[in-house]
C-alpha cells in the first residue's frame, strides 16, 4: 500500500535528451536539498517518463500535484518558466498529434484519461521550462540549467504555502 500523499512533485522527462531532462533535474535538486530544507510532511518527489498510467498513480490521492516538464516552442527562450494552475471545471485539449516530443503520450493525455477514470489530481500546478536542445545526450543547456535552482526554490515555496493553507494558516490561490 502506498503511503498517504499530500503533495506530489513529478518531474517528467528523459535525462538522455538534453533539456528534456529538466523535470528530472528539478526533482533531483529538491531531493538533494531536503536535508537542509525539509519539505512538508506527506510530500513525495517522483521522476517520471510521462507514462499516463504512472502519472495518474502518483497524483490520484494527492491534494496537490506539481508537474515539471520541458516545452519546446517554435521560438524558445531557453530557461523561461511557464506556470499553469488548474481550475475545478478546467478542460485540457490534447497536444497536436504531430507535436515533437520525446514522450509518446503527454500530460494532456494523462489528464484526459484521469478525467475519464475519475482520477484527476484535486489541484494541479504545471511548470513548463522552455528548452532549446532535445538531441541525444546528457546535460542541460546552460540557460536551462540556470533555471533549475530558481524553479526548485519556487516549488519549495509553493509546497510551504500549500501546507500552511492545509493547516488553516493562510488561504490558497
Amino acid at each position: 500500500m502506498k503511503p498517504p500523499v499530500d503533495a506530489a512533485v513529478i518531474g517528467i522527462g528523459n535525462e538522455f535528451r538534453r533539456d528534456d531532462g529538466v523535470g528530472w533535474a528539478v526533482v533531483a535538486l529538491l531531493r538533494d536539498r531536503v536535508r537542509q530544507r525539509p519539505l512538508p510532511s506527506g510530500t513525495v518527489l517522483v521522476q517520471s517518463d510521462g507514462d499516463p498510467g504512472r502519472l495518474i498513480e502518483w497524483w490520484e490521492d494527492a491534494r496537490l500535484a506539481i508537474v515539471v516538464d520541458a516545452c519546446f516552442p517554435p521560438s524558445p527562450h531557453p530557461g523561461r518558466a511557464h506556470r499553469w494552475c488548474s481550475v475545478p471545471d478546467g478542460t485540457l485539449r490534447s497536444a497536436d498529434p504531430g507535436r515533437n516530443s520525446t514522450h509518446g503520450l503527454g500530460l494532456a493525455e494523462a489528464l484526459c484519461l484521469g478525467d475519464a477514470l475519475g482520477r484527476r489530481p484535486r489541484r494541479l500546478v504545471v511548470y513548463a521550462i522552455e528548452g532549446a536542445d532535445r538531441s541525444l545526450g546528457v546535460g542541460l543547456s546552460p540557460a536551462v540549467a540556470c533555471a533549475v535552482p530558481r524553479l526548485a526554490r519556487r516549488i519549495e515555496m509553493e509546497l510551504a504555502q500549500h501546507s500552511a493553507a492545509s493547516a488553516g494558516i493562510w488561504p490558497t490561490e
